[in-house]
């Protein structure tokens, strides 16, 4: 009897930050950057309202990109949704590439960008960052005439770090105009630099610009999966004809539409992330642990010049019930990942902290 066949695919595969530990209870997840106050109250509310669980979602989430273009100012048929970012990047990826095409990355960069591109046959090239810093410049170094898709965070996953306006503008006139750039604006509501523009502002109207957009981060929605997409027609309408009917479930888009109208709780997790975040840098300063300016709602820890080392802190911390994400998937050593958490998990890990380094 013959054995079926497929594709022998040889990828790494994206390994979520830890969620359990076996000996303990009481977990502080501190590991995947997910929202520090969770959702809006209102949410909640809404979802019990309003779902109807044995009617299938609208395949097209007609009302939740009405309530996008009009929040965000930008046209409602250029808008594509999808479960959660991830599965845009997929769709790019599936429209875009076919074998041997190649796609850049900055060397520390989301994971699932490469992962993607790798499923869809092309050859990942990593450009060179400076101390965590993308680098335009390298990323033009490695432009070749396979070159289809440059895929950038800013402000990145997992470094916090971010390229201002000027060079985000520099980047798109300088690579090839058929090469798609696809900006991610996953952290755009945590940062608050002066020379910092998010890609949907910057490239709203641009023929070869695609920007991802998540629910997952400021607005708690993480476990719904739900993102979106903004691009040229002409590839949202090419998505549209490759997406599952019914990717966005009913819940997801009702919670979305009222997280968008809800500021207040938006303005609220955005104190807390920065008081917070501030706060916690400093600490780890105290105890010789470098991290990012404060741009996202998670801190990458740098060990160096610590008399720990990042593995020694993850274990201490993990006999505690704290997670904090290693950094070994993304090949940055003796570094961790500190997501921002709530009132209470953030005075634990302070706490801790205290006794570790007595």
């Amino acid at each position: 009897m013959s054995l079926l066949k497929f594709k022998k695919l040889r990828i790494e595969t994206y390994k979520p930050g830890k969620s359990k530990l076996s000996r303990l209870k009481n977990i502080v997840k501190l590991s995947a950057n997910e929202s520090a106050l969770g959702v809006s109250p209102k949410v909640k509310k809404e979802i019990n309202r309003k779902i109807n669980i044995s009617k299938y979602p609208d395949s097209k989430s007609k009302s939740l990109r009405k309530n996008i273009s009009n929040k965000f100012k930008c046209r409602f048929e250029k808008i594509i949704c999808g479960a959660g970012s991830d599965e845009i990047i997929q769709m790019v990826c599936t429209l875009f590439l076919k074998s041997k095409d190649e796609v850049i990355v900055p060397q520390f960069s989301f994971l699932m960008y490469r992962i993607y591109a790798k499923i869809a046959g092309a050859n990942v090239i990593y450009s060179k960052e400076n101390n965590f810093q993308i680098s335009v410049t390298e990323i033009l170094k490695k432009v070749s005439k396979k070159t289809k898709i440059v895929f950038l965070a800013n402000p990145n996953n997992p470094t916090g770090t971010y390229l201002e306006k000027k060079e985000l503008i520099k980047l798109r006139k300088k690579l090839r105009s058929n090469i798609l750039l696809v900006i991610d604006d996953a952290y755009v509501e945590y940062i608050r630099q002066k020379n910092y523009q998010s890609g949907l502002q910057l490239f709203k109207n641009k023929n070869n610009v695609l920007i991802l957009r998540t629910f997952s981060k400021i607005y708690g929605l993480a476990s719904l999966r739900i993102g979106w997409g903004y691009g040229p027609k002409n590839i949202i309408d090419a998505m549209y004809a490759i997406k599952p009917p019914f990717n966005v479930n009913s819940a997801a888009q009702i919670a979305a539409i009222t997280a968008l109208k809800d500021k207040n709780f938006i303005k609220k997790s955005i104190k807390h992330n920065f008081f917070w975040a501030n706060k916690l840098k400093k600490i780890f300063e105290n105890y010789g642990v470098q991290s990012n300016e404060i741009n996202t709602n998670f801190l990458l820890l740098n060990f160096n010049k610590c008399k720990y080392s990042a593995n020694y802190i993850q274990k201490k911390l993990e006999n505690k019930g704290i997670i904090l994400r290693g950094m070994n998937s993304y090949k940055i050593k003796n570094a961790l990942r500190l997501t921002i958490g709530n009132v209470a998990d953030n005075n634990k890990l302070i706490k801790i902290l205290k006794k570790i380094f007595k």
